[in-house]
């Protein structure tokens, strides 16, 4: 993806600096995350792995702009990010995030439209350039509700793509996919990335999907969220599963979360 914003190269695409976030439920102020700081360079598959409640989708959420927090900031090359922008783009778990009167090819056009990032002249050929990618060209007149799960994900995949963001944003997008599906969801995210070297930052509370998906990895403590690690991953995905570094990593990461190793952040 190119970036659509003017930056300073030597900067983090993204940077989190002390981030504590909140939420109010109807009896009780959450705190989701305490002091949280991270890094994501361009390129970087970095993930935000932990367990339920630790914050890694709030963290997400003020990433996008959804959420401001009440302590520290998020900057996005070098800018503190205040709302939402079509220079973050967000895949959710859900596979209602289509617009289900719209076809396969309007969902992907609409945001290109919408904001007008893009002259209008080109948009009909990036989206259908999206959807060659990601092998649905087929059914680019095709309603969501003719889809599968995989597919409706793919079509979401390629609609934040298409918007070529600074940074994609996906939370949790294969947890609700049967478990093959989820593998092939995958492997074809990482085939995009091969291919357009994208920044993403991804969040799971899957191990395993971490490891794999992941050139960098963020653990977090449960609630409140607060970095426990920051893990190379670079290398491993599919073909590195079962060796002896990804089982390392693996059996350090289930210790840090589960067990009383007394590791540090590092």
């Amino acid at each position: 993806m190119t970036s659509a914003l003017p930056r300073d190269a030597s900067l983090p695409v993204l940077t989190a600096d002390d981030v504590s976030l909140q939420y109010r439920t109807r009896d009780h102020l959450v705190t989701a995350t305490w002091r949280v700081s991270f890094k994501v360079h361009a390129g970087d598959r970095f993930v935000l792995l932990g367990p339920s409640g630790c914050g890694k989708s709030s963290l997400l959420k003020a990433a996008a702009g959804f959420l401001a927090p009440v302590e520290g900031r998020i900057r996005l090359g070098g800018r503190e990010i205040k709302a939402p922008g079509p220079d973050r783009m967000m895949v959710f778990q859900e596979f209602d995030q289509l617009l289900p009167w719209k076809s396969v090819f309007e969902n992907v056009a609409y945001p290109l439209k919408c904001t007008g990032r893009f002259p209008s002249s080109e948009i009909e050929g990036r989206v259908r350039g999206y959807l060659d990618k990601i092998g649905l060209s087929r059914f680019a007149d095709a309603y969501p509700h003719m889809l599968s799960g995989g597919m409706k994900q793919r079509v979401a995949i390629a609609r934040a793509m298409a918007m070529e963001p600074e940074v994609l944003l996906m939370d949790e997008p294969f947890a609700a996919l049967d478990a093959l599906t989820r593998r092939t969801m995958q492997a074809e995210l990482l085939r995009l990335w091969d291919d357009t070297r994208f920044t993403l930052l991804f969040v799971t509370h899957s191990i395993e999907e971490a490891l794999i998906v992941g050139t960098r990895i963020l653990v977090l403590s449960p609630h409140p969220g607060q970095v426990r690690a920051e893990l190379d991953a670079t290398g491993l995905g599919f073909e590195e599963a079962g060796s002896p570094r990804f089982v390392e990593l693996q059996t350090r990461i289930e210790s840090m979360l589960f067990g009383h190793s007394g590791e540090e952040a590092h």
